[in-house]
Formats: structure tokens, C-alpha cells, sequence
């Protein structure tokens, strides 16, 4: 008992200061004159993904990367079935009038490759920066289409930025910093190691702790977000949010984690959560290019049934 409790304060944590971590750094790069269109598609990006990335680097220091990959497979799989079939489940999601079809098809490449990669495993220095240079690419291209969309427009929307506070005081910008730096190893710490000892007490492997409470716990930000975009009609914003975690799940945190040590690939990954994960990913596929068919509530219901009936495969 005493381990889960542990599990939660760390995870409690993780959440509170990679969210710290972000406001304060938004509020600095904009204080020092970078653009709030830079700032969206870079610092935020990386900042709100800050507390999977410190778990899987603290997990392969602590030779434990199964939770590192279980943690990334798992919340990709979590995000689709569980984080956009809640909402859906809610309310609905109009997905026809969302105009989502170049980032899909880019997640749904990036995952393919992913994939892919997992099997010429373990997953190497050399497989990271193959990973991050993707990566560069799509942020790149993300700025090139966000300027032009832009049309010349001086003025930065700052309402678009997470975080973003203009009257926001140095000091209070410093507290923000200093309680993300200091939150963010000390939960990192806590879920790990409370999550291994939970795996060794209940006789399960770090992976299966990395696909189910980890995963979860870490998806709870995306489904908060979702949720309430969903509840504002802002379907293309639940989307949107969905596809861009996936990819900055596998490309910026298994490549920066894999450049701290090898990730091995276990069998079970090969034989069935890779494709689970590329499955989910295809599920969205008629929702995505169809102009005529939305994500009713029936659908939400099977989303989140599909990822129940994962859960327990996984645990059994």
C-alpha cells in the first residue's frame, strides 16, 4: 500500500511541476523577446512531455527501461482509446470539421517507423538521433505553415500559448522555474522507484507497471485538456493535442532517453503492445478523413471498452 501511495505523491508531483516548469518558462522566453508562435511549437511542447521524458531517463539509469518503453507505448495507446474516447464518450467529438489529415498521416509514419525500429532493437544512440532529427524536421515545417498561415501578422496571439501571462512577475516567474527543476527529479524518483517495487511485490514486470499505471497517470493531462475541449466544442484542439503527444512521445522522449543508454525491446512488445498501439492509431482513420461521420457516443463507448479489454490482457 505504502508503494502506491508513494506512486501517487510522485506522480502528484511529476504532473505539478512539469506544468510549473512550463509557465515558467513561457513567461521567460516571452519576458526576452521570442516570438509566442516559437514558444508554442517548442518550450511548451517540450515542457508539457518534461515529466514521461525524466521517468524513462531516471528508468534506464535505474536499469529498468521496460518501464521507459512501456510508459511511451502505453500512453500512445492510452491517448487514442482512453483520452479521446472519454470525451467522446461525454459529449461526442465532431471530428468531421477538423482538418487534421497531414498531422495523422505524419503520426501514423513516425509510428510505423517506430515500429519498425523496435525490431532491429535495442533501441541505440544512433536509432535516437535518427528519431530526434525527425523530430526537427516536423517542428520545422510546424513554423514554416504557422508563419505562412500567419499571412504577415506581426502581432503574437499570446492566448494561443499554455501558460502565457504577460503581467506575470520576475519573482513569481523564478518560483515557477524552481519548483519544476527541484518537482520534477524528486517526483521522476519517487514513481519510479515505488513503481519497480510494486512490479517485484506483485510479481509483474516493469513493462506491465510502464503499460497500465504509469501510462495512465501520465495521460491524465491529455484527458483533462481533452475533455474540457471537447465540452468547449473544440474538437480540432482534442484532436490535435492527441496526435502531437504521440509523436513527441516516440520521437523526443524514446531519443533523448536512448541517448542516455540501449532500450531493449521485450518479446511482448514485438508479439502484441506495438501493434496494439498501431492499431489504435489506425482506428482514427475513418474519423479523420471522412467529412461525414463524427465520434458519437456509441463510438466512445467501444474506445474505452477496447482499452479496458487491454488492460486486462496486459495484467493477466
Amino acid at each position: 500500500m505504502q508503494d502506491f501511495l508513494f506512486a501517487g505523491l510522485g506522480l502528484v508531483i511529476l504532473l505539478l511541476a512539469g506544468d510549473a516548469l512550463v509557465r515558467g518558462a513561457v513567461n521567460v522566453s516571452l519576458r526576452l523577446g521570442v516570438p509566442a508562435l516559437i514558444v508554442s511549437l517548442t518550450i511548451v511542447a517540450f515542457g508539457t512531455s518534461a515529466p514521461e521524458l525524466l521517468i524513462a531517463v531516471k528508468a534506464i539509469h535505474d536499469n529498468a527501461p521496460g518501464l521507459a518503453l512501456g510508459n511511451v507505448v502505453g500512453s500512445n495507446t492510452a491517448n487514442i482509446l482512453l483520452v479521446l474516447g472519454v470525451p467522446a464518450l461525454i459529449s461526442g467529438l465532431k471530428t468531421s470539421k477538423c482538418e487534421t489529415t497531414k498531422s495523422y498521416m505524419t503520426m501514423i509514419g513516425v509510428t510505423i517507423m517506430f515500429v519498425l525500429m523496435c525490431f532491429l532493437g535495442p533501441i541505440s544512440w544512433t536509432h535516437g538521433l535518427i528519431l530526434l532529427a525527425v523530430l526537427a524536421i516536423i517542428l520545422g515545417d510546424q513554423l514554416r505553415e504557422a508563419l505562412a498561415h500567419r499571412n504577415g501578422a506581426v502581432a503574437d496571439d499570446l492566448d494561443d500559448v499554455e501558460g502565457a501571462d504577460p503581467e506575470m512577475p520576475w519573482w513569481k516567474i523564478a518560483v515557477f522555474l524552481v519548483l519544476g527543476l527541484i518537482g520534477l527529479p524528486l517526483g521522476a524518483d519517487l514513481l519510479v522507484d515505488s513503481s519497480v517495487s510494486i512490479a517485484r511485490t506483485f510479481g509483474v514486470t516493469e513493462t506491465v507497471i510502464g503499460l497500465t499505471l504509469i501510462a495512465i497517470g501520465t495521460s491524465l493531462p491529455e484527458l483533462a485538456t481533452t475533455v474540457m475541449a471537447a465540452l468547449r466544442n473544440q474538437t480540432d484542439v482534442a484532436l490535435g493535442n492527441v496526435i502531437g503527444s504521440n509523436m513527441f512521445n516516440l520521437l523526443a522522449i524514446i531519443g533523448i532517453a536512448s541517448l542516455v543508454g540501449p532500450i531493449p525491446v521485450d518479446t511482448t512488445f514485438l508479439t502484441f503492445d506495438l501493434w496494439v498501439m498501431l492499431g489504435a492509431s489506425l482506428l482514427l482513420a475513418p474519423f479523420v478523413f471522412s467529412k461525414s461521420r463524427d465520434m458519437t457516443k456509441r463510438w466512445g463507448i467501444a474506445f474505452v471498452v477496447a482499452y479496458a479489454t487491454y488492460l486486462g490482457l496486459v495484467i493477466a
